[in-house]
């Protein structure tokens, strides 16, 4: 008995922190095993017994997550829809309240992290609709039964034991630990790895609350795209047309290549304009001309500040909802 147990954890650690790629499944090994296992290594990773003991009562696999995890819907959304869904009016004006309101606080957060307080608003925004809706999973839970049986395991592992040293660290307890279904957490939705790198105590009250502590908030945002390369003496981009066709080779058609800058005066040589028509702005900086749609659809200049964007979220989309919003709380 004593030899398969030892076997069983055997295979259990090459699977969490191996190169592994065998799926287990709960006819293989039981949760309660793999937990033991899990549990130990976290131990030996330096995590107190305390939090261990606190973080895992009463968690079992959630087949809900299981299931939004295998079932992800698979349907395709026009750039029009994506930014209606993202961008809408109720929410633009939901953001030039909240500016007003937390003025002094986003200003002092700006001048700490070099980060105009449009972008803050605007991540707020999209990512949980200014911390309406954060999520209502346990993180802990979350992590662990996507560890346990998920094709992405050795990630969410790691995940896991970022969580566990968040709570080791009192910023947070197990029970309040509170995110989405794949373990994002709080008002700017960081998974546990982006809090470890870049949550920021504002209020400096010895914990980093980016669930109910505005200034926390704000300021791991601001420091996220600060440490991310963000430049607050440029924007995001503009809208444009282009009247010459332009070589392919020349355009970015996915975030994950985002490669291939010019000038914006070479780009205005090769037919770049703005979206009336009026040439592009006389400034020497960099610029990428991304189609997110192909030839056929909306095109735009961006700059290396939406490149930072990006590794919020490796999505065009995503990236051009943010600078919109940005631009409409500010401006309009």
């Amino acid at each position: 008995m004593k030899k398969k147990k030892i076997l069983i954890q055997f295979f259990i650690l090459i699977a969490l922190f191996g190169n592994s790629k065998i799926v287990f499944s709960e006819d293989f090994i039981s949760f309660n095993d793999w937990l033991v296992s899990f549990q130990e290594s976290a131990l030996q990773k330096g995590i107190s017994q305390e939090t261990i003991d606190s973080s895992f009562i009463d968690i079992q696999p959630n087949k809900r997550i299981i299931e939004l995890d295998q079932k992800q819907p698979e349907f395709t959304i026009t750039l029009d829809e994506y930014l209606n869904n993202t961008t809408p009016k109720f929410r633009v004006n939901k953001g030039k309240k909240l500016y007003i309101k937390h003025n002094k606080l986003l200003l002092e957060v700006a001048r700490a992290y070099n980060v105009q307080p449009r972008f803050i608003l605007a991540l707020w925004g999209i990512e949980t609709s200014f911390g309406r809706y954060t999520g209502s999973f346990n993180v802990i839970e979350s992590l662990a039964t996507l560890s346990y049986d998920m094709r992405r395991r050795e990630y969410f592992t790691q995940e896991l034991i970022n969580a566990l040293i968040i709570i080791d660290q009192g910023h947070a307890s197990a029970l309040t630990m509170d995110g989405s279904w794949a373990g994002a957490m709080g008002q700017c939705q960081f998974m546990p790895s982006s809090f470890l790198n870049h949550a920021v105590d504002f209020n400096k009250d010895g914990k980093k609350d980016i669930w109910n502590t505005l200034p926390d908030v704000f300021a791991s945002a601001a420091n996220y795209l600060f440490s991310s390369g963000w430049n607050d003496n440029e924007t995001w981009g503009r809208e444009v047309t282009v009247i010459k066709k332009i070589k392919d080779d020349y355009i970015t058609t996915s975030a994950k290549r985002v490669d291939v800058n010019k000038k914006i005066s070479e780009w205005a040589k090769m037919g770049v304009r703005n979206l009336d028509g009026s040439n592009l702005p006389e400034v020497d900086i960099d610029a990428y001309l991304v189609y997110p749609e192909g030839v056929d659809g909306r095109k735009f200049i961006v700059y290396e500040n939406f490149k930072t964007i990006l590794k919020w979220n490796r999505s065009l989309f995503f990236g051009l909802a943010v600078g919109r919003l940005s631009d409409l709380i500010e401006y309009y």
